[in-house]
């Protein structure tokens, strides 16, 4: 079978895809000790263009000092950041065809680290990490609006191509479009719109520091996984204000550290056991896709068949599919799938790339070992 759609171009913004693949960003633990790009980092993003993704979407990129998701992050929050990440952006780059997009992000009151304290919109203890996090004034909030435009900028200036705000998985701008850990009654809290605002004014910052040409497109949370929480009906709202707004693609996920303690197969990485598991984030994007308009939705978690892939593609649910685990694994694997090859993955979904990230270096420990 030809696979057309997944392999088609298509466009985000101004920058033009070559196909529908995304490479989904994954902290990789592999930036030096004061978060400079390494040439092992610069290594696994060689391997990603070569390998055929279409668009690559790096790790956790830091707005700020304190706001790292775990040892060896790398940074973003400093002007001496630009000429490695361009070193990157330029080895991939040498592929003509592929696009690369910065991840920038901030953990919030999610901090590992106990070196640096947790913060949120409110102070709503953690359970997961049994901390409390410090509750930012209403001009800490400024400035942490400003470090994500700065943070842009200096991508900009780097030669992504585009740049993705974080706003999942529980992290600092999760938390604050969350109702469960945002009770603020300020500008800032309250109402779905209210919770938004500093989604949307981050956005107008970076379009009156940048312009209009590169594309901003956002990592969204459209569900917490816990009671009180995000649920997916007040998610679609979010993401229509995002849209509306100008949002360039929206990519969807899900889960916060906290549902962890109510099963270990928690969002965003569940474990795969059968066909029936893969595409678990779909029911959501099907529910999100509607309120867009012409937003390009970008589908994360559990893809592993380029059939289904093509499939979901044709019927117009989603624009691009989005993965990570399985490019861990196997970098080379959307030209095997180019090339007819569609043989199961070699990505088992151990999540051993997962537990092992902050102590190792992001890589397929369970294909490395049978290798041994």
């Amino acid at each position: 079978m030809e696979l057309k759609t997944l392999f088609s171009p298509e466009k985000i913004g101004s920058i033009s895809i070559k196909n529908r693949i995304v490479r989904s960003a994954t902290y990789e633990s592999m930036a030096d000790e004061r978060g400079y790009v390494t040439d092992k980092l610069i290594k696994l993003y060689d391997g990603l263009a070569r390998g055929g993704t279409g668009l690559i979407i790096t790790g956790f990129s830091a707005v700020d000092e304190e706001g790292p998701v775990g040892p060896k992050t790398v940074g973003l929050y400093d002007d001496s950041f630009i000429s490695g990440q361009k070193k990157l952006v330029d080895a991939v780059h040498d592929y003509p065809d592929v696009r690369i997009s910065a991840q920038i992000a901030h953990c919030g009151r999610q901090i590992l680290l106990p070196k640096f304290q947790p913060i949120a919109p409110s102070p709503i203890a953690d359970k997961f990490i049994n901390r409390i996090p410090r509750e930012l004034s209403t001009d800490e909030i400024q400035g942490s609006i400003k470090s994500f435009v700065d943070a842009s900028r200096r991508a900009y200036e780097g030669g992504y191509d585009m740049v993705q705000i974080h706003a999942a998985h529980g992290y600092l701008l999760s938390s604050f479009i969350s109702p469960y850990s945002n009770k603020r009654s300020d500008e800032f809290g309250g109402d779905t719109q209210k919770r938004t605002k500093i989604l949307v004014d981050i956005y107008n910052g970076i379009r009156d520091e940048i312009g209009k040409d590169f594309p901003v497109i956002i990592k969204m949370q459209s569900r917490d996984d816990v009671a009180s929480g995000l649920s997916i009906e007040e998610a679609t709202d979010i993401a229509k204000i995002l849209a509306d707004t100008g949002y360039d693609a929206i990519e969807p996920s899900g889960g916060i550290y906290e549902a962890r303690l109510k099963t270990k197969n928690a969002l965003p990485s569940k474990i795969i056991k059968s066909r029936e598991d893969e595409t678990y984030l779909l029911p959501n994007a099907g529910e999100l896709k509607p309120k867009i308009g012409n937003c390009p939705l970008i589908l994360v978690g559990g893809i592993r068949d380029p059939l289904s892939a093509e499939k979901i593609l044709e019927g117009g649910i989603v624009d691009f599919v989005s993965m990570s685990r399985p490019l861990i694994c196997e970098p080379e694997l959307p030209t095997r799938w180019r090339n007819g090859d569609f043989s199961p993955v070699a990505c088992i979904s151990c999540n051993r790339c997962l537990f092992n990230i902050g102590i190792k270096p992001l890589k397929c420990y369970s294909r490395a070992s049978k290798s041994q």
